[in-house]
């Protein structure tokens, strides 16, 4: 959102896709100058946090730099509302007066007390190349290196979000492109390990889809491949097929975190449409932020959240946020971090554990001979064959070096295959992810499995789960020699398990439930594997592990 001082010019136009530039690849002896991931995590589409558990932001945004002394109220009253993050607006002194190290230091623990994921963010360089008064990129990340000492330590707790907006229209690329590399080597290199978030080009909007056709050429610039993006999405998103299409397009492309870091339900007078854009944020489980608490000017003001302050004055936006469907009380969840809850090994004692049966990985995947796969946090990924260190892309998918995978803890590691890691299990150790696939190795007491021809197998496993609660996923892996186009599924549960909600797939039924592709899915080619998760609720003190059925299954 630019600030209350600015005029924004809009455009809607739209431009094809744009040439990639060459993508900048570090060595990867570089990440061995750094220690061991701390606090949250980029894997895959998923942001884990501090505990290896998936983390979906649902929160809004606090524009401290302009209203100083309402931060620590406004904080605690976002809470109130059940929000699990805050993105806060600072200031390094290009535009306005210069955010403290000890204001910041501030404003993460009061985040902290209310349970608040503080998404910190940099202001000064919204519409630069297009608003005369915008600050530099270069100067926005000095402020990160100035405050660094603040900021350490604090990585469970605090994303870096880079720069707001940080170009406006008609910039070129590759000054998105360079300058934002440019910005992840220098932060990196002042010792900084916290997750990145960046901004799209177009005042956040990317409607000439900078950020889209060249997300992945900025992350590689990241030694320790943990840099998400944002898209702010104001009129330029009007319609649930252009907000889909963008976030679809996105995930497919670059298998990389994606947010919706600023939205509304209208924008200067023009029509923001924020029901789809709450649907599909649920749909593909990502997170959004909505702009902003309270302190617009009058030409903004429907986009108060709360109004003049009160909590208990909800504008009619901060209701449909709040309280609507797919809004913040129906989908926001408290980052496993304040909660005592561990990952999904130390979330279920080991006396009552179920035991990992890997999926079944195919021929022409990227993992390494004998079936061996990666367990990361409870997901399981190819191994790389050709990568060294740190995550790579072989074969159209996400894979993790042998390195990296064999030096995560008990019960992570290297699983499946003849041999395993001595820090992880092989498929018949005893673990918290439990599935049933059709090759399935673990014993009937954990597992079920289902027929199986050899073209394609369908793995259950349960990612998570505590009390009455439980998070899923079911994989399905082409071992054929041809693409599958378009699948379905079906599970039943006999427990009295029942699924809440659901992301990556069109769930239906309510037991027996059935789950179809969603469009950027759809496509399976040989050697691929597409997954969906779920969440849901459970009556024992096991999460069941259901047969899965489907053609695509046999």
């Amino acid at each position: 959102m630019k600030s209350t001082q600015q005029n924004m010019t809009q455009t809607r136009r739209f431009t094809g896709m744009k040439k990639l530039t060459n993508t900048l690849l570090l060595a990867s002896a570089l990440l061995a100058t750094y220690g061991a991931n701390a606090g949250f995590q980029v894997s895959g589409t998923q942001l884990l946090d501090g505990n290896g558990n998936s983390f979906v932001m649902r929160g809004v945004n606090h524009a401290h730099a302009w209203y100083t002394n309402r931060t620590q109220q406004a904080l605690a009253d976002i809470a109130s509302v059940e929000a699990n993050t805050v993105r806060v607006v600072l200031a390094d002194g290009q535009q306005w007066t210069r955010t403290s190290a000890t204001e910041v230091a501030n404003i993460i623990q009061w985040a902290k007390n209310n349970k608040l994921i503080a998404v910190l963010e940099v202001h000064d360089v919204t519409g630069s190349g297009e608003q005369g008064s915008a600050g530099t990129l270069y100067n926005a990340t000095s402020y990160w290196i100035d405050i660094a000492s603040t900021l350490q330590g604090q990585e469970d707790y605090v994303i870096i979000n880079i720069a707001n907006e940080p170009f406006g229209n008609g910039v070129p690329e590759s000054s998105w492109i360079d300058g934002h590399i440019q910005a992840i080597q220098r932060i990196r290199n002042a010792g900084l390990t916290h997750t990145l978030m960046i901004d799209a080009a177009n005042w956040g909007q990317d409607w000439q889809e900078v950020m889209l056709d060249n997300a992945s050429t900025v992350a590689a610039a990241d030694p320790r491949n943990n840099t998400m993006f944002s898209v702010h999405m104001y009129e330029v998103y009007q319609s649930r097929a252009k907000i889909e299409g963008y976030v679809s397009n996105f995930l497919s492309t670059h298998n990389l975190p994606l947010i919706v870091g600023e939205f509304g339900a209208d924008h200067y007078g023009n029509n923001v449409d924020e029901d789809s854009i709450l649907a599909v944020a649920e749909q593909y489980n990502i997170g959004y932020l909505g702009w902003s608490w309270s302190g617009n000017s009058s030409e903004v003001a429907s986009l108060d959240i709360v109004n003049n302050w009160n909590v208990n004055s909800l504008s009619t936006w901060g209701d449909r946020l709040i309280n609507g469907t797919n809004g913040i009380r129906a989908t926001a969840e408290i980052a496993s971090v304040f909660d005592g809850g561990g990952n999904s090994s130390s979330s279920v004692s080991s006396s009552s554990s179920s035991s990992v049966a890997s999926s079944t990985p195919s021929s022409s995947s990227s993992s390494t001979s004998g079936g061996e796969q990666c367990n990361w946090y409870g997901t399981l990924y190819p191994l790389c064959t050709t990568t060294q260190s740190g995550w790579g892309w072989e074969q159209n998918r996400s894979c993790i070096a042998r390195s990296n995978c064999s030096s995560q803890p008990a019960p992570y590691g290297i699983v499946g295959g003849g041999t395993a890691s001595s820090s992880a299990p092989s498929s018949s150790s005893s673990s918290s992810v439990a599935s049933s696939s059709s090759s399935s190795s673990s014993p009937a007491s954990s597992s079920s499995s289902s027929a199986t021809s050899g073209s394609s197998s369908c793995t259950y496993v349960v990612t998570n789960q505590w009390g009455n609660g439980f998070t899923g996923a079911i994989r399905i892996t082409n071992k054929g020699n041809s693409a599958i186009n378009g699948w379905s599924v079906n599970w039943n549960y006999t427990d009295g398990s029942r699924v809440t909600n659901s992301w990556n797939a069109t769930v239906s039924g309510s037991n027996p439930y059935s789950a179809s592709n969603v469009g950027w899915n759809a496509e399976i080619q040989p050697g691929q594997t597409v997954e969906f998760g779920f969440q849901g609720t459970k009556n024992s003190a096991q999460a069941s592990v259901p047969t899965v059925s489907g053609s695509v299954c046999n």
